[in-house]
């Protein structure tokens, strides 16, 4: 019997895989998603139990991908393994859609500036700050990380900044940081840092091409906002 249930897991693990290469995998459901994934650090028997209690226990795919490594081990049959290869994929995938774009490239607008900053903030739980350098001709010189956890001290940001700027040559940069709070909507803090930044690269020659903020893979350009309070982007 057992030989038995042992031998139709192994069946169903391999028609799953086969479809998956076949069709990838539009229209699953969530479970079914992680039920494949687990199959990688859970190698017999049946998972599909515990992928639908990961799913009914953090609310979606992404609720079990954000979760913390302490969080998803007191789920029973969650081992330190699995739950270290579920919390390194977004890391992964970040890193995937960020090597995706190319250094040189050039950055006309905050649209052009969304795929080279987006994969940074891909399954964040912290705010971040970021900066985006670009050369004269708006070529990308590289994204360098600026802060973690609060950029409530606008002007310590602002020269962290300037100093990654200068470390690349940059002539232009585009900052960028992501509210946790899933409101895309500049803040008083967001101005500040904004005033002491063009404060601080104005004499140094290095232009602020805009402040991006980032919510769940949305981008509001305090450019465009209508509460820039009389700050002019041109």
């Amino acid at each position: 019997m057992a030989e038995k249930q042992k031998h139709f897991h192994s069946g169903h693990r391999q028609r799953m895989k086969q479809e998956f290469l076949a069709r990838g995998i539009e229209g699953w459901p969530d479970h079914r998603v992680l039920e494949l994934l687990l199959f990688y650090t859970i190698p017999q028997g049946d998972v599909n139990e515990l992928a639908h209690e990961l799913i009914e226990q953090f609310g979606s795919l992404s609720g079990v991908l954000d979760a913390s490594v302490e969080e998803l081990c007191k789920v029973k049959g969650v081992g330190e393994h699995t739950a270290v290869f579920l919390r390194m994929l977004p890391a992964v995938l970040g890193r995937y859609q960020a090597s995706r774009t190319r250094l040189n490239d050039v950055i006309n607008s905050p649209e052009d500036a969304y795929p080279w900053l987006e994969p940074y903030f891909f399954g964040a739980r912290n705010e971040m700050v970021y900066v985006l350098c670009l050369d004269g001709k708006r070529q990308v010189l590289g994204v360098r990380k600026v802060a973690e956890g609060s950029i409530e001290m606008a002007e310590m940001n602002a020269r962290r900044i300037a100093e990654e700027a200068m470390g690349l040559r940059a002539a232009r940069v585009y900052v960028a940081h992501n509210h946790v709070s899933n409101l895309a909507i500049p803040s008083q803090d967001d101005w500040l840092t904004t005033d002491a930044l063009r404060a601080i690269l104005a004499p140094i020659s290095i232009y602020l091409e805009d402040h991006l903020v980032f919510v769940d893979g949305d981008m509001v350009a305090m450019s465009e906002s209508h509460k820039l309070r009389g700050l002019q982007f041109v």
